[in-house]
């Protein structure tokens, strides 16, 4: 799923292309991308583009008139940008919308069967406001009131950086990056952590979000984001199973929990115990290491 660093570089991406644009057209490739029906998509047609905004991990275009036009793309949508030229050069089957600008065409795509992205089409701040899950933007606020919203809630950490009712922006890749930055383990209970270690958490997710953005700027170089994706070579824990890590050389771990995957150091992380995985311990039982050790 785009996360927040990925969002900033699309929004800013997008920026540089419509801000001041018409939408000429809204182009429904597939009927169930489109959550509103009032007022009718056909409202945002003719309206100039005054500005781009985030909202969690949505993207929010202004509109003429008092109209917001919200992209959530969730965990398989992406957009794509295709000069004038290359209007009609739209993808097959992945291709859910195009939102066609005098600059060019955006499209927006998810990739396999889930459909789960989702475009909606609101008039009015209120309206708006209503679509949002109104979690922290811990990159807009002191530690104090990190703290605060930090222990008001008895979850894990992984839990907490997830939840968008919580910390907003944040989903599996970077909570993993977060919390090996932090040196913090995924299964700590936020009530739990001490002072210095709630200072060492804010300054983990403010310096890891903040380090991500301009390293995509940098990638992206002026260009449109066509390579936006979780699993990164530059990262230092997520999607790295079994890979070294970085800071101490230990093999990263995992825990797996449904669809989705939590990678740790367990030396870094958890004083050197492996965390206990639902299905492999259950699996090895007796057999199931303790330690970081043990695996060697």
């Amino acid at each position: 799923m785009p996360e927040l660093p990925d969002i900033v570089v699309y929004i800013e991406s997008l920026e540089a292309r419509v801000r001041g644009k018409v939408l000429q057209r809204v182009q429904l490739l597939n009927p169930f991308i489109l959550r509103t029906a009032v007022p009718p998509i056909s409202a945002a047609e003719g309206r100039k583009v005054l500005g781009l905004r985030r909202l969690g991990k949505r993207i929010v275009f202004e509109l003429q008139g008092g109209l917001f036009l919200v992209l959530h793309l969730m965990i398989a949508g992406r957009l794509r940008w295709f000069d004038t030229k290359a209007k009609a050069k739209l993808p097959g089957r992945n291709a859910l919308a195009a939102l066609e600008f005098e600059s060019g065409a955006l499209v927006f795509t998810e990739a396999g069967t889930k459909r789960m992205a989702s475009l909606h089409l609101v008039e009015g701040e209120s309206a708006l406001d209503a679509l949002h899950v109104a979690g922290m933007e811990v990159l807009e606020v002191n530690l104090a009131s990190f703290s605060r919203q930090l222990k008001a809630h008895n979850h894990t950490l992984k839990r907490a950086l997830t939840n968008p009712h919580i910390f907003s922006g944040i989903g599996n890749a970077y909570s993993d990056e977060i919390l090996h930055r932090a040196r913090l383990s995924p299964i700590a209970m936020t009530r739990k952590l001490d002072e210095a270690q709630i200072k060492e958490f804010y300054d983990a997710i403010r310096s890891t979000l903040n380090e991500w953005t301009e390293r995509l700027r940098k990638q992206t170089d002026g260009k449109f984001p066509e390579k936006v994706t979780a699993f990164r070579e530059e990262m230092a824990v997520h999607g790295r199973y079994g890979k070294p890590c970085p800071v101490c050389g230990a093999p990263v771990q995992r825990i797996v929990h449904g669809a989705h995957e939590t990678n740790y150091c367990a030396r870094c992380q958890t004083g050197g115990k492996v965390l206990a995985d639902r299905a492999l311990s259950r699996l090895l039982k007796k057999s199931w290491p303790r330690s970081i050790d043990d695996l060697d």
